[in-house]
C-alpha cells in the first residue's frame, strides 16, 4: 500500500480541471449516495490486467485501447455499445491473426464521461458561460442551466455505466466473441470497401483454421478461449469526486483499488508535480496510464514515475504518447531513452489523436486520417531505432458510420464532415478508418516481429 495515503489525500493537493459546484451539500449527498453502490469493476480484474500488461511491456502481446471520445447519456444505447465492441474485436482479430501476438482488449467505455477543457469558460454570441465538462458534469446544450455543474449527473453516469458493463460483459462471454462468428462482425455500412474485402479474407483463414482445428476435436466446447474474450474498461481520472466514492479497499490484499474500471489513466493537463490527479492514482492498486506530450521532460517523467510505481511492478504503468505527426521522432526519442536506462517497466502506446486536430474550412473540428498514420509510424519507427516495443494503440473511435475525421479509404472530406459529425467533444474514427488502421498497425507489427527474429537469430 502507498504510504501516507488514503482515498481523500488528494483533496490536499493542487487540483486541476474539477468543477465548481455550486452547492457543496449536494455534492457531499451525491458521493455519499455513490459511496454505498456496489464496485462496477472488481480488484482481482485489475489484477489480472496488469498481469497482461507486463506482457505487452515485455513484447509478448499488444495493447489495443479504443471507445468514444466522451460517452454521453443521449447516445446510451444497446446497438452503440454492441458496434464500438465488435469493431474492436475486429481490430483485434487483425491484429493478433498478422502479428501472432495475443491483443488486450481495453475500451474507453462505461465511465469516459468526464473532459478535460482548455479554458473554464466558452464564449458565444457575447454570452460567457462555464466550458462543457462531459454529462457527468454538465450539458452540452448552451444555457445558463444547462452549464451549471450538477453532482446528480454523477448518479446517472454510474448507472450507464453500470448497464454499459453488464452487456459488454455479456458480449465478451456469452458467445458474440465466438471467432466462429468473425464474419458477423462486419457492419452493413462498410460495403465492398478495400478494408472490408481484406477482413473478409482473413476471417475466411480464420474459418478454414477453426474447422481443420475441429477435425482434430479442438472447438470451443473444449477451448473456451475460442467462445469468449478478456475485454477491460478505461477512462480518464478527471472527476476526483467520483473516483474517490468508487474506491473500494480489497477484502483480499487490503489494497484500495478504484472500482469505476479497470485502467484510470491521467491527462496531459493533470499530470504536474503536486497534482491531486497523481495523488489520488499512486494510492489505487489499478493498473494505471500517463498522457506524454510535448511539454513532459524525461526528469519529470521519471519522477511522476517512481511517484506512482514505486516498486516497478511490471504492467502496473502504461505512457500514452501524444505528440503529433510532425513532432514525434524528435520528441519521443528523449523519453523512451531514459525510461530504459532507469529500467522502469512501462507499456509504450501511442494516442495519434490529440496532437493531429485541426479546424476544417467548415468550422467543424477533425483529424486527418494521414496525419494519424504518420503519427502512428514514427511511433513505430522510434521504438524499432531505440530497440524498445511499440506497444500499443490509443484511439478515439466508434462503431457508428459518422464523418468526423477525415481521409481513409471511405473519403471522408471536410464538405461531408457535417453528414454525420455526432461527437459530443472531439472527432472519433468511424469503423471502417478504425478497421484500416488496424491492417496497417498489423503490418507495422509484421515488421517489428521480423526484425526481432533477425536480432534473435
Amino acid at each position: 500500500m502507498a504510504a501516507n495515503w488514503a482515498p481523500d489525500s488528494w483533496t490536499r493537493a493542487e487540483a486541476r480541471q474539477l468543477p465548481d459546484y455550486p452547492d457543496a451539500a449536494a455534492l457531499d449527498a451525491a458521493t455519499a449516495t455513490l459511496a454505498t453502490y456496489p464496485p462496477l469493476v472488481f480488484a482481482g480484474e485489475a489484477r489480472n490486467l496488469t498481469a497482461e500488461l507486463a506482457r505487452v511491456a515485455e513484447g509478448k502481446a499488444f495493447l489495443l485501447q479504443g471507445g468514444d471520445c466522451a460517452e454521453s447519456f443521449a447516445e446510451h444505447s444497446a446497438n452503440n455499445i454492441r458496434d464500438t465492441f465488435r469493431v474492436i474485436l475486429q481490430m483485434s482479430v487483425v491484429l493478433t491473426y498478422a502479428s501472432k501476438l495475443p491483443v488486450v482488449k481495453l475500451g474507453r467505455m462505461a465511465g469516459q464521461f468526464a473532459k478535460p477543457r482548455s479554458t473554464a469558460t466558452e464564449t458565444i454570441d457575447g454570452v460567457e458561460l462555464p466550458s462543457y465538462r462531459g454529462d457527468n458534469v454538465n450539458d452540452i446544450g448552451f444555457t445558463p442551466e444547462s452549464r451549471a455543474p450538477d453532482p446528480q449527473r454523477m448518479i446517472r453516469a454510474y448507472s450507464q455505466s453500470a448497464a454499459t458493463l453488464n452487456l459488454l460483459r455479456a458480449f465478451a462471454s456469452g458467445g458474440y466473441a465466438n471467432l466462429h462468428q468473425v464474419h458477423r462482425w462486419t457492419h452493413d455500412f462498410m460495403g465492398r470497401s478495400p478494408w472490408s474485402r481484406k477482413y473478409a479474407e482473413t476471417a475466411d483463414r480464420i474459418g478454414e483454421a477453426l474447422e481443420f482445428m475441429a477435425a482434430c476435436g479442438i472447438d470451443y466446447e473444449t477451448v473456451p478461449q475460442l467462445a469468449q474474450t478478456s475485454f477491460y474498461t478505461s477512462h480518464e481520472a478527471l472527476l476526483l469526486p467520483y473516483e474517490q466514492a468508487l474506491t473500494r479497499q480489497d477484502s483480499l490484499t487490503g489494497d484500495w483499488y478504484d472500482t469505476s474500471a479497470h485502467f484510470l489513466w491521467i491527462g496531459d493537463r493533470t499530470r504536474f508535480e503536486g497534482s491531486a490527479h497523481v495523488e489520488y492514482l499512486r494510492g489505487i492498486g489499478n493498473p494505471i496510464g500517463i498522457k506524454c506530450g510535448p511539454s513532459l521532460e524525461p526528469d519529470a517523467l521519471l519522477r511522476m514515475l517512481d511517484t506512482l510505481n514505486p516498486g516497478r511492478v511490471p504492467g502496473r504503468m502504461t505512457l500514452i504518447t501524444r505528440y503529433g505527426h510532425d513532432k514525434i521522432e524528435a520528441a519521443l526519442p528523449r523519453l523512451v531513452r531514459a525510461v530504459t536506462r532507469e529500467g522502469h517497466p512501462v507499456v509504450w502506446s501511442c494516442d495519434p489523436m490529440h496532437g493531429n486536430t485541426v479546424k476544417a474550412m467548415t468550422g467543424y473540428k477533425t483529424r486527418p486520417f494521414d496525419r494519424i498514420l504518420t503519427e502512428v509510424r514514427g511511433f513505430f519507427a522510434v521504438h524499432r531505432a531505440e530497440g524498445t516495443h511499440a506497444g500499443g494503440i490509443h484511439a478515439e473511435m466508434t462503431g457508428q458510420n459518422v464523418t468526423e475525421c477525415t481521409g481513409g479509404a471511405v473519403d471522408v472530406t471536410e464538405q461531408s464532415l457535417a453528414d454525420r459529425y455526432h461527437t459530443h467533444c472531439d472527432p472519433r474514427l468511424n469503423a471502417g478508418q478504425s478497421l484500416e488502421l488496424a491492417f496497417l498497425l498489423a503490418e507495422m507489427l509484421n515488421a517489428e516481429m521480423a526484425e526481432r527474429r533477425k536480432v534473435a537469430a
